[in-house]
């Protein structure tokens, strides 16, 4: 292809090279042109220098191929002009002179070749072939520069943007490179730290951890680690646990020499407000929260370890089962929270009893249960008790008030009185019932006879069985509210027992004796169709439908027909399943877990919504809080009774709370009794709340008046810090 003249600058659109021909001698262009057309080259020809740099300025050629001496603009100032505007070409000088000045000038003046007329066609095609393939060459070099460029700074980007520290070590462990994550995280500017050994930020205790991690020299399958380490802060007096990840380098050696290992990279995460939650977790899986004893949990693996010793030493161990008497008054008369106070002072005055290695756990309420490990007869036993009652001679000393408290005791002696757990404690239970019989303030030791003291539950038990055919059960409904506007937002379904022969009784008075003897599921039962049945009257009645929250026990959630019995009920009161939810014990959940997830997935499948009832009392791994389909968590009202003003219960409430947050659960408070802890709870963002400060449980009729009302149980305005006085509550109960 051809074009010849300034005045023709049209585009060339052609794969092949573009050739520019720059000669004032018509048969000279004319002549070249032709021979590379027929090489397959596109040209186009200028017949001055002055044409050609405009076609230059407006078009793109591959090479120039220019006569130095010309009428108007010479080629030298054309290469001048290329120069200058940064154009993009490659030129061959094609001239009739033939002094070596010439030559040295062009290529001064940026020429690649210089070619002499005459020419041979040979000649000329090579140094055309030659500056080509330069010029590919050069550009193909700039595209990778420039792509390396672009992914360098991607790289350099993505990882000075890390949330985690990325670090590179040398074969000594110093460190060579350290991404921008370091100084906000650890209050290092990265340049000092360069050259400096990791040792500088390991805390001293971990540093023998560290040689394993941070001097990887492994290779293969196993050639990483994967380590928690805890690091100092530069500047706060803390320390951080960060989780490394590293891999070795290697230099790879002669094909029959093992590769040389250069040094260690890796990340290092931080993971300290995970390894703080998890240690709160984990600390109330075993420790009871109120007293910061052992749990049950944990004192059931204390008594196990404990009897494995005493068979193998053929020693004695004593389990005693401890309970305040009249302790029910004390928090009837004065409160839960003087109640509280109370535990935890007792809690502390028995730890002043025990030997070294004793385990004293709090089993609940205001039962105590205590190990002695490897005692050498019932003497040591009798001492500890006697200490014990002795020590409760002095008054308790709480809020104002003076406090004179006994407590009864059962002793239970491995062997002779059991050789199990369960055995042992349960014994201890009966002897400490015994001591009760007996006036109180005293101890005694398990017999054989005691079991006839049972009389009296099976009396309670005769009772239970008649009261459901008697219809001497009630159930009672308490608010729950939307802790942001004070609203109604669903009720819990609460059994009240009210007995002609034992009076009214709560249910933490027979529901465990229920458990026990299996009358659990009628009860249950009647608590289900009741709560029903009273949702749908509320509805039906053009009330908003409200979801009605029903305790169901392990018992009852075990049993094979338990979904399709559910599913009846929904069929039986026209009742969608979003107005229902199913509040389980975490100890429910631990039970047959893969059959428990299938039932659990099932009730949900019908629209039905999954609470976790008394979170925190027991043991949830977070795998637990996952694997279940749990819409909701309550928290227990033994975190929201010492709120705000008990730095434990701040804690763990406040970590449940970004738990529930996180895993977007809703999230329940229960026994919020006071308006401080209803305004902790909001600026926790906690959705909702039941307790007194609302509403005691009430029968089904007076709810409905105060569902009439479609009014506030606490007004929004709470929470912006205004005083009480200035709100009218429309408190119930």
């Amino acid at each position: 292809m051809q074009n010849d003249g300034a005045s023709t600058m049209s585009v060339v659109l052609v794969e092949q090279p573009l050739i520019l021909v720059v000669d004032d001698e018509l048969h000279l262009r004319n002549s070249l042109s032709a021979l590379l057309g027929l090489h397959g080259f596109a040209t186009v020809t200028a017949d001055g220098g002055r044409a050609a740099i405009e076609l230059l300025q407006n078009q793109q050629f591959d090479l120039v191929l220019l006569d130095l001496f010309m009428a108007d603009v010479d080629g030298l100032q054309v290469m001048d002009s290329i120069i200058e505007q940064r154009i993009d070409t490659c030129v061959i000088v094609v001239s009739g002179d033939v002094s070596i000045d010439s030559a040295i000038s062009a290529l001064r003046h940026g020429a690649y070749d210089f070619l002499r007329k005459p020419y041979e066609p040979d000649e000329l095609l090579l140094k055309i072939e030659n500056a080509l393939i330069k010029r590919r060459l050069e550009k193909e070099n700039r595209a990778m520069n420039l792509q390396l460029g672009e992914s360098e700074r991607w790289y350099r980007y993505m990882v000075n943007s890390s949330p985690d520290i990325i670090y590179t070590l040398d074969g000594n462990g110093r460190f060579t490179f350290l991404n921008d994550r370091v100084e906000p995280l650890l209050g290092y500017r990265k340049e000092s730290l360069i050259g400096q050994h990791y040792s500088a930020l390991i805390y001293l205790e971990d540093l023998e951890s560290a040689r394993y991690i941070l001097n990887e020299k492994r290779v293969g399958d196993r050639a990483s680690r994967n380590m928690e380490l805890r690091v100092r802060h530069n500047i706060e007096s803390k320390l951080l646990t960060l989780e490394f990840s590293s891999f070795g380098m290697y230099e790879e050696g002669m094909t029959d020499q093992p590769a040389r290992h250069v040094g260690t990279y890796g990340v290092a995460k931080d993971v300290t407000e995970r390894k703080k939650a998890e240690q709160i977790i984990s600390y109330q899986a075993y420790h009871d929260q109120l007293t910061g004893l052992a749990n049950r949990i944990l004192f059931k693996d204390h008594l196990d370890l404990a009897i494995a010793q005493a068979k193998r030493n053929q020693k004695m161990l004593a389990v005693m089962f401890l309970d305040l008497d009249r302790f029910k008054v004390v928090n009837d008369t004065l409160g839960h929270v003087i109640g509280d106070s109370l535990l935890k002072k007792v809690a502390s005055r028995l730890k002043g009893c025990l030997r070294e290695g004793d385990t004293l756990a709090r089993q609940g309420g205001d039962e105590f249960t205590l190990l002695l490990p490897q005692i050498e007869d019932r003497e040591d036993a009798i001492r500890t008790a006697e200490k014990m009652i002795k020590s409760f001679d002095v008054p308790f000393q709480i809020d104002g008030h003076e406090l004179y408290v006994t407590i009864s005791m059962g002793v239970a002696l491995y062997p002779v009185d059991g050789e199990s757990i369960d055995n042992l404690i349960k014994n201890a239970d009966i002897a400490m019932y015994d001591s009760k019989a007996k006036g109180r303030n005293r101890y005694q030791f398990y017999s054989g006879r005691m079991n006839v003291s049972f009389a009296e539950k099976l009396s309670i038990e005769m009772q239970m069985r008649k009261a459901i055919d008697r219809q001497e059960f009630q159930v009672f409904y308490q608010p729950q509210i939307r802790v942001g506007t004070g609203r109604i937002s669903g009720m819990e379904a609460l059994v009240r027992w009210s007995s002609p022969l034992h009076g009214s009784l709560s249910p933490l008075e027979f529901i465990p004796l229920a458990e026990e003897t299996g009358l659990i599921l009628s009860i249950g039962e009647f608590v289900l169709k009741s709560a029903c049945e009273q949702a749908m009257l509320w509805k039906n009645a053009g009330l908003p439908p409200l979801r009605m929250a029903v305790n169901i026990s392990s018992q009852q959630i075990e049993q094979d027909g338990f979904c399709d019995c559910i599913s009846r009920l929904l069929q039986e009161y026209h009742m969608d399943g979003s107005m229902l939810e199913l509040e389980v014990t975490e100890g429910a959940l631990l039970n047959d877990g893969e059959h428990m997830i299938a039932k659990l997935k099932m009730l949900a499948s019908m629209g039905i919504k999954i609470a976790l009832d008394d979170f925190g009392t027991g043991y949830s791994s977070l795998s637990y809080l996952q694997k279940f389909p749990i819409n909701t968590i309550k928290i227990d009202q033994s975190f929201v009774r010492g709120l705000p003003s008990d730095p434990n219960n701040v804690s763990i409430v406040t970590a449940i709370c970004a738990m529930a947050q996180g895993l977007k659960m809703n999230l329940i408070a229960e026994g919020v009794e006071k308006s401080e802890q209803l305004r902790f709870l909001y600026s926790l963002n906690c959705n909702e709340a039941q307790g007194f400060l609302f509403s005691k449980p009430l029968p089904g009729n007076e709810i409905t008046g105060l569902l009439m009302r479609n009014g506030p149980l606490a007004p929004p305005a709470f929470y912006l810090g205004q005083a009480e006085s200035n709100f009218q509550t429309h408190k119930v109960g």
